[in-house]
């Protein structure tokens, strides 16, 4: 496309990309590797996900109040101080639950005053009949990265350790943050206070059915997808498999997946976007399946491409639909309530999850997880207005 703001929000996600490919595999490796097991991950991951719910309101209401690309530098700034200090524990020897929790915090942190920006700044410099090839194409880039990029991160920890994956997702964070300072911006015209518009904005969400209730179901699927996936599956991935090896095969099959959905987005234009969305999330189902009955790696890593598709495909569809029926300056906190709800059950479905790995073996918790995301879009698509949130213009 041909908008220069849009080029460099593209170039900076790209840049971004490159490092957030091997964070996750480098983040559950620096805490196996100083022996703690799927409970301390557990406790690593909600640690991180707890600021991101906590803070992501106040974010949503800035996101329409100040300028976007000023919060995404400050937030991508914060998020490369976290992973630089991160680095450096690990590479001393001194990386322990709490520190790399406290780590975590800082993160989660910064995560939740970018993800509002982000939402609105798509729709606010692309006109709103490019929206799904917009999305599409932003997404492109790092789907691409990504699909080297756990194979590279699983080779990097097992001969290097997990420090210089972190190291580099730090260094990434701090060159995107000068990227997108350069979008600058206009901050919106407010004539009313923040509390106002927190008001307004739970009033827009509660009065738009289709938005809760996917919201709702994003709550249950998305906390049992990431609990047994990125929790569950490097710790099932070093009992059965090869461990970082094999896992960065499957990281690296997910994102395959990731970049197929994404090349299947930029031809394909569904009509009925949020049924899509929602229908593209129950084969998230498979891999936790394919681990949880301990099929070989190859079933394994096909399961987990189709799920990478689904996601991929859902995403784009949702970006749009959110994009096209909410209005620009409600964009930031609608969204926000969205983000907060899908992830208000991910640090209890951790928690539970390694509870429950205590108690029961791990591919029976991975079977559990898998039920939940079919039960979640099941009942979602049992909603009457998913089918009511079509593509705009068609």
């Amino acid at each position: 496309m041909r908008i220069a703001a849009f080029r460099r929000f593209v170039t900076a996600s790209l840049i971004s990309a490159t490092g957030s490919a091997m964070a996750p595999l480098a983040l559950a490796y620096a805490v196996i590797g100083e022996g703690g097991g799927a409970g301390d991950l557990g406790v690593v991951l909600a640690t991180n996900t707890v600021p991101t719910i906590v803070f992501l309101v106040m974010g949503g209401v800035l996101a329409d109040r100040m300028s976007r690309s000023r919060m995404l530098f400050l937030g991508n700034l914060l998020a490369a101080a976290a992973q630089g200090s991160l680095a450096v524990i690990v590479a001393l020897g001194q990386a322990t639950t709490t520190s790399v929790a406290v780590c975590g915090f800082v993160s989660g942190t910064a995560v939740a005053f970018t993800v509002p920006a982000n939402q609105g700044t798509v729709a606010q410099i692309v006109p709103a009949e490019h929206l799904q090839q917009a999305n599409a194409v932003l997404r492109l880039p790092g789907n691409a990265v990504k699909v080297l990029g756990p194979a590279v991160g699983g080779i990097v920890v097992a001969v290097s350790g997990p420090a210089w994956a972190l190291a580099w997702d730090a260094l990434t964070f701090a060159v995107a943050a000068v990227l997108l300072l350069g979008l600058r911006l206009d901050a919106p015209v407010t004539v009313t206070g923040a509390l106002a518009d927190l008001r307004e904005g739970w009033t827009g969400f509660w009065s738009r059915t289709w938005l809760w209730t996917y919201t709702a179901a994003g709550s249950v699927l998305v906390a049992a997808w990431l609990a047994g996936f990125q929790l569950l599956g490097p710790v099932v991935a070093a009992q059965r498999y090869a461990g970082a090896r094999d896992w960065g095969l499957v990281q690296g099959a997910f994102a395959a997946g990731l970049l197929a959905g994404t090349l299947v987005c930029l031809r394909w234009r569904p009509y009925r976007l949020l049924a899509v969305a929602v229908a593209g999330g129950a084969p998230l189902a498979a891999p936790l399946l394919a681990m949880g009955w301990g099929l070989p790696l190859p079933w394994v890593l096909l399961a987990t491409l189709l799920a990478g598709i689904g996601l991929d495909v859902a995403i784009v569809a949702w970006a749009t639909a959110f994009q096209q029926h909410v209005p620009q300056g409600e964009l930031g906190r609608l969204g926000a309530f969205n983000s907060v709800g899908e992830r208000l059950a991910i640090p209890l479905g951790y928690l539970l999850t390694a509870l429950a790995a205590g108690l029961w073996d791990n591919r029976t918790v991975l079977v559990a997880c898998a039920g939940l995301v079919v039960a979640a879009v099941v009942l979602n698509l049992c909603v009457r207005d998913v089918y009511r949130i079509n593509a705009t213009g068609k």
